[in-house]
């Protein structure tokens, strides 16, 4: 594949990161793109500047696009100021109502396409080739709409009949679980510190949101130590053995 550009959705968080770190030391791209969104997220400062250290590790191009629009139609949490629930690990047996506080309309289909919109820019301006990744995981049952095999098959879908070159959208950790991702992570020699997965904070992982119960959870089932500094640990805050 060598030639072909990497587009990587990348937030900053765990998933991401790990996404970006696989297709670039694994996979035989000649360029790669670390592209990022500003879409009123809370925790935005710290998902820029992590995003931003993943691309330079790698050697990589950062683009931000702003869609601060998406911020004042969404009635998620992640984009409103409100007091949040403070997650016990029995809480996350099933997490399928709290998700729904943390969903986003739409997020991940309009990211992909704008993502597509740059693969064509891109194809057009000379390129020969160019893939786009996106750092989809396992969510069983709580999974959202956007974030599911059923979905990546219908992007892709709307990729052959939307645009005259052909752009895979492809999620190499979709059957992967967090503490899988976490084990890949640990093995291509990322640094889990330079990752941010929290909801809520601004400068550190709150420890209490879904994001970094989840975080945690992939860790503590990895077997491998958790390098995250919490503002608040919680009283079942799980340690890997």
């Amino acid at each position: 594949m060598a030639g072909r550009v990497a587009i990587i959705l990348c937030s900053g968080g765990l998933d991401s990161v790990t996404t970006a770190y696989y297709v670039s030391k694994k996979l035989d791209y000649g360029k790669v793109k670390v592209l990022f969104f500003k879409y009123g997220q809370r925790s935005l400062q710290s998902e820029r500047k992590f995003s931003k250290i993943c691309a330079r590790d790698l050697k990589a191009d950062f683009i931000e696009i702003n869609l601060d629009e998406l911020s004042k139609i969404s009635n998620s949490l992640i984009n409103k100021k409100s007091s949040w629930n403070k997650l016990s690990v029995k809480d996350l047996k099933n997490t399928k109502q709290e998700s729904l506080n943390w969903y986003v309309p739409c997020r991940n289909t309009i990211f992909l396409i704008y993502a597509l919109a740059l693969a064509e820019s891109l194809l057009i301006s000379g390129e020969k080739e160019c893939d786009i990744f996106i750092g989809f995981k396992n969510e069983g049952k709580d999974s959202y709409p956007d974030a599911t095999k059923g979905f990546l098959e219908v992007m892709n879908k709307v990729q052959k009949v939307s645009i005259n070159k052909n752009i895979k959208i492809l999620a190499p950790f979709i059957n992967f679980d967090k503490e899988d991702i976490v084990f890949e992570g640990v093995k291509l020699g990322i640094n889990y510190k330079n990752t941010f997965s929290c909801y809520t904070g601004k400068n550190r992982h709150c420890g209490s949101c879904l994001a970094c119960r989840l975080r945690q959870e992939g860790f503590y089932w990895a077997g491998i130590k958790d390098p995250t500094i919490y503002r608040e640990k919680m009283r079942d805050y799980r340690l890997a053995k």
